[in-house]
């Protein structure tokens, strides 16, 4: 079933020189058909090195959009490209692409349609070596949002993602933050469309080259999470329209 869907790994990227070979050598191009890098206006030779690596699909942003804004180039040419499967993987090598053919086969067999790389089950954030202040922050986070959306989630921040197309088709990630609140927005509105996500465990490796965000950056973006989370809320009750939900 799995060799039957078309597979696009989608790689949002900025100032990722120095680690997006070692990403890229570990997909498994097996089942991978295309691969998409969409470069965030870098500072660094992101590009000249994923056009070594023979990267076909290369996007470049001539100003920086933003993670949020990277990402909705990434998914419009994944459908552009006729993708069945879509996977978003952080070129940064803090996620394993090792773990892209069991978050697709659950997928491609119809067993869930949105499949999350979790740092939270097991220990893999810890002993990856998040820092600690950021591991309280993200459990703390995500029992909110749990509570404001009503699901159960082990977290909601990590960057390793998959999706069927026709969850990113049916969903208006145009209308989402071009920020990192974009992510918690998508999430919203999966949730509210009625889809399901899973979720398996990922280890997390924390470096010097690994894309991480500050203290003051982590803290506006807790304070955007719990805008959307409540919104979620109200919307689901009937108080307010929210405008991400609208297609």
């Amino acid at each position: 079933m799995l060799n039957q869907k078309k597979i696009v790994v989608v790689l949002p990227a900025y100032n990722a020189a120095l680690t997006l070979e070692k990403t890229f050598r570990e997909i498994p191009f097996d089942i991978v058909d295309e691969v998409v890098l969409v470069d965030d206006c870098s500072k660094d030779d992101t590009i000249e090195v994923a056009r070594q690596l023979g990267i076909k699909h290369i996007i470049r942003h001539d100003k920086n959009k933003g993670y949020g804004g990277n990402q909705k180039s990434c998914y419009n040419k994944a459908l552009e490209l006729g993708a069945d499967i879509v996977v978003m993987l952080h070129p940064d090598y803090q996620y394993t692409p090792m773990l892209i053919t069991a978050m697709c086969s659950i997928i491609a067999n119809g067993v869930y349609p949105v499949v999350f790389g979790s740092r939270i089950l097991g220990k893999g954030a810890l002993k990856g070596g998040m820092p600690i202040y950021k591991y309280i922050f993200n459990r703390c986070l995500t029992l909110a949002q749990n509570i404001l959306i009503g699901q159960k989630l082990s977290e909601y921040h990590t960057g390793y993602r998959s999706f069927s197309a026709e969850v990113l088709r049916n969903i208006n990630y145009m209308a989402d933050n071009d920020d990192f609140v974009f992510d918690n927005e998508m999430v919203s509105q999966i949730f509210m469309k009625g889809y399901e996500i899973a979720e398996i465990t990922c280890p997390t490796k924390y470096f010097d080259e690994a894309s991480s965000i500050n203290f003051k950056r982590s803290a506006i973006y807790g304070l955007g999470v719990l805008r959307v989370s409540l919104q979620h809320r109200l919307h689901m009750w009937g108080l307010i329209k929210g405008k991400i939900y609208l297609n």
